[in-house]
């Protein structure tokens, strides 16, 4: 990576993975295909995800208002169900598994910023979604953050740190509220 391909977020050496023009033609293709409602067709939506460099598997239906940062740092299994108003912000790699529903207004956050700096300097961490992972309307997941194997993220509650398989967490920050039993 050259120094001119950098991008300097406060003090913050940052590289979105995609250069200028490629990052505004994705821009536009997001303001219109899929953070817009008037654009439902899950096969074309990954069809341009893939053209963007995301990988997806089988059967990923992405309903309308999605707003997904970069593709390019998307990775996403089979039969994934993403909610309206999901705001995916793959600043740096995302990775969800299979068997996953991600609720409406749900947030994936890769980034945050140093408060002990003045600067408030660019934080990254990769978010991963394991296997059959449910994701409630309104969470959060923060960056650097693993929801491990069948783990659940009530509605309106916030990831601070990794959850355990089969475990359901609940709140602000989110905690182990019972283990999930799958008949």
């Amino acid at each position: 990576m050259k120094k001119a391909d950098l991008v300097l977020y406060n003090n913050s050496p940052y590289h979105p993975g995609a250069g200028a023009l490629k990052r505004v033609l994705w821009y536009y293709t997001n303001v219109l295909f899929f953070k817009s409602g008037l654009f439902p067709f899950y096969g074309i939506k990954n069809f341009l995800l893939k053209l963007f460099g995301a990988k997806l598997g089988k059967q990923v239906e992405i309903k309308p208002c999605v707003n997904i940062k970069y593709p390019w740092h998307l990775t996403i299994g089979d039969e994934v169900w993403i909610g309206e108003n999901v705001w995916i912000d793959s600043l740096v790699p995302i990775i969800i598994g299979s068997n996953i529903c991600i609720s409406q207004g749900a947030m994936l956050l890769t980034g945050s910023h140093n408060y002990k700096k003045p600067s408030f300097d660019l934080i990254t961490g990769s978010v991963i979604l394991e296997d059959g992972v449910w994701i409630g309307a309104g969470a959060i997941v923060n960056q650097g953050i693993t929801v491990y194997s069948h783990a659940i993220l009530t509605s309106g509650s916030v990831a601070t740190k990794n959850l355990e398989p089969y475990t359901i967490y609940q709140g602000n920050p989110a905690v182990k509220i019972r283990t999930r039993v799958i008949e």
